[in-house]
């Protein structure tokens, strides 16, 4: 989310900066899980300067005047487990902030959170005009102190959901003589047609248009909240199950992607469906399910899988197992 300034005053002019020639720093991604499945890149900076949204690549995955790069938890379970939010070049511990609590950006919070957006915090100087800035840490979990050295992968805290964050991550922001950089692309111009021709990344984090976040199995359609937690699936069912459902957790859709639901069981398939997403979210998520009848499930492995596809052309798929005795 969109970081308000905490305890220095750092100048925001909002415009892409152009690199120095030789003195940027080189990233790594500031979070100590795997990219491609137990964490993931929810939003990137938005690089359209009107009222519209584009990410480095033309897409649209992001929100009118994010600025900065969203490296997001699955769930608030694995948040609760803790994972570590770690330096991403080397430098000086300019500010930092603590104490606020993980309880995310609602309308009841928003007065508390006025002025404090960012949450609990670091800023790291780099030397030569540049800086990171690092969003939405866990209350009392932040392990530098102000003036301190720090190197690349330092441990700085865990992440959580202080401050305006809809969801655990950690929101990074880059600037150069205080202009918000995009470090997927940082030379200041758009260009569709080579996206991320130059780069800040010491290997770029792989770019992901949208996708699965979670999938699993349940006897009865999930709370959202629950699915959001962590908590949705279960690990364990009957053949007295009242039913059997799968479900998908999706980020990054857009009108007209479609989500293929399944469920294989011990005779072939139990159930499949297609389902058209009518409009672009963020996050969001879809289930299907059969109930049982008077007979019990037949015993055995059944598989629950989840396609994302788009433009006719899966772009995730995950699946899922579990054994009904």
């Amino acid at each position: 989310m969109t970081p308000a300034i905490f305890r220095t005053t750092l100048a925001a002019a909002g415009l892409l900066a152009a690199p120095a020639a030789a003195e940027e720093p080189r990233l790594v991604p500031p979070i100590d899980c795997d990219l491609t499945r137990s964490c993931y890149i929810q939003q990137y900076m938005d690089r359209n300067p009107g009222p519209g949204t584009e990410d480095f690549t033309c897409a649209s995955l992001s929100y009118d005047g994010h600025k900065g790069t969203d490296f997001a938890l699955r769930s608030l379970a694995q948040m609760r487990e803790g994972v570590t939010v770690t330096a991403a070049a080397p430098g000086t511990v300019k500010a930092l902030r603590d104490g606020m609590e993980d309880e995310g950006f609602t309308a009841e919070t928003a007065d508390r959170i006025g002025g404090r957006e960012c949450g609990n915090g670091v800023v790291i100087d780099h030397g030569d005009g540049w800086e990171t800035q690092y969003c939405h840490l866990r209350k009392d979990s932040l392990t530098v102190e102000k003036g301190q050295q720090v190197t690349t992968g330092t441990p700085l805290g865990l992440v959580g959901q202080s401050g305006r964050a809809a969801f655990p991550h950690v929101h990074l922001s880059v600037r150069h003589d205080g202009a918000e950089v995009d470090p997927f692309d940082p030379d200041g111009v758009l260009t569709c047609d080579t996206p991320g021709d130059s780069s800040l990344w010491a290997d770029p984090p792989p770019y992901r248009a949208g996708g699965l976040i979670d999938v699993g199995f349940a006897d009865h359609i999930p709370a959202y909240a629950a699915i959001k937690d962590g908590t949705a699936r279960s690990d364990a069912l009957t053949s007295q199950a009242p039913a059997l459902v799968i479900y998908g957790f999706t980020f990054g859709t857009q009108a007209g992607d479609v989500l293929r639901l399944s469920i294989t069981g011990p005779h072939g398939a139990v159930i499949t469906d297609d389902v058209t997403l009518e409009r672009s979210q963020a996050q969001a998520f879809r289930a299907i399910g059969k109930k049982r009848r008077s007979a019990p499930w037949p015993g055995g492995s059944y598989e629950g899988t989840v396609e994302l596809i788009r433009k006719g052309k899966a772009i995730d798929r995950m699946t899922t197992r579990i054994t009904l005795n």
